[in-house]
């Protein structure tokens, strides 16, 4: 914390053993938890809530004002949880009046030049890789990956455990557990490798592909599939928290593939 070349402002609360390099700039109200390292050339303003062991990288800017018109200044905030790493030149902009924050869970790592806008809640121990952009309003569940140059729509949610392929344009949500791919974004089958990376049993792992398999392979729609996997597949955590989702969705769950050809 004795940086000469670091501009810290006295207003800032800041751990004992955090390690702020050279050339960057705290502002006020910023609280930093303990164990972190701040590379040079970071800025970090107002209301950022970086948890502890995290690592954020050089050119990074945390918790800038919201890109929205409709922002009025009020006082928000970013949350960052423990060991979250924020890699190079990333964007992560703070709230508006609607949810008040934009949240980052705990265990992410958020890759090279991403951009996370205003009031996104992103879970816990996901991985967005390099340019990867989340629109304000979004929800991202827990143990989510997104590939490099994924751009995804404001107000869309992913679900837990979902997978989305490089260069995808995410309009509709993505249920739990689920891969999704090509154009438009389609259900393409079940996260199976992440899912059993995650100590998941391939019994479990099975059941979620049958409920998969009436929503996107019978030709119901998603009414009538719900209401079937709802009389026909066993009560279980997994059934309940698709069919949770799917009920919840505001824009519309993604479809399954179609080809023309």
């Amino acid at each position: 914390m004795n940086q000469p070349l670091a501009y810290i402002h006295p207003g800032a609360k800041i751990a004992k053993n955090v390690v702020v390099e050279p050339f960057t700039t705290i502002h006020n109200n910023v609280v930093i938890g303990e164990g972190t390292w701040i590379g040079s050339n970071v800025t970090i303003m107002e209301g950022a809530r970086i948890g502890k062991n995290c690592n954020i990288f050089p050119g990074a800017i945390i918790s800038a004002t919201p890109q929205d018109l409709k922002y009025a200044g009020e006082e928000t905030i970013v949350e960052i949880g423990d060991n979250t790493t924020i890699r190079e030149c990333a964007t992560i902009n703070r709230g508006t009046s609607d949810r008040q924050k934009t949240k980052i869970g705990k265990n992410c790592l958020i890759m090279a030049y991403c951009h996370i806008a205003h009031d996104c809640f992103v879970g816990d121990n996901c991985i967005f890789s390099n340019n990867s952009t989340l629109a304000g309003h979004v929800t991202v569940g827990d143990n989510v990956v997104l590939a490099g140059l994924v751009a995804v729509h404001q107000f869309v949610s992913i679900g837990n455990h979902a997978f989305v392929t490089g260069g995808s344009l995410v309009r509709k949500d993505v249920p739990p557990f689920v891969k999704a791919a090509r154009e438009p974004l389609s259900y393409v089958g079940i996260n199976s490798v992440g899912l059993r990376r995650r100590g998941i049993s391939a019994e479990k792992i099975r059941e979620v592909q049958n409920i998969y398999r009436i929503l996107y392979q019978k030709n119901y729609n998603n009414s009538q599939a719900v209401e079937i996997i709802e009389a026909e597949m066993e009560a279980t955590p997994e059934r309940d928290e698709i069919l949770q989702f799917i009920r919840d969705s505001q824009r519309g769950i993604m479809k399954g593939y179609f080809s023309s050809n």
